[in-house]
């Protein structure tokens, strides 16, 4: 959390509302059922932003749930990560399923082509116990 600034309140749907955008850039306040029956609001408009989960990260760490901000930080890294590719490391994560250097691989991708720093330091762990 930046220094000097206090952590946002939980919900941030009350405490932070302007902040909170869809991925497309629709404010909070303009998903509706109204807007989504019109055809203004699509299912891409209903995921999360890596900035909503920086947001509820900055919630948990003030409430000193470090562990839950972590998770919380590794999952925005994860947001423009193709769902397929994280199903297939997943996957790759279940005992017996992937070999040390997959791991490594794969948290090499997450690291480059992704920048989710977080999530392949996670993979580099895993593989040490692979």
């Amino acid at each position: 959390m930046p220094e000097g600034r206090a952590a946002p309140a939980y919900p941030l749907s009350q405490s932070m509302r302007d902040a909170l955008r869809s991925p497309s850039g629709l404010s909070f306040d303009e998903i509706t059922l109204e807007a989504v029956l019109e055809g203004k609001v699509g299912m891409a408009d209903l995921r999360v932003t890596a900035e909503a989960l920086e947001l509820q990260a900055e919630v948990a760490e003030g409430a000193g749930r470090w562990q839950l901000a972590e998770n919380l930080r590794r999952a925005a890294e994860l947001v423009g990560v193709p769902e397929d590719k994280i199903l297939s490391i997943y996957e790759a994560l279940r005992p017996g399923r992937a070999t040390r250097a997959q791991l490594l691989a794969y948290a090499e991708e997450l690291e480059v082509r992704y920048g989710a720093r977080r999530c392949a330091a996670f993979l580099r762990e895993a593989a040490d116990v692979v």
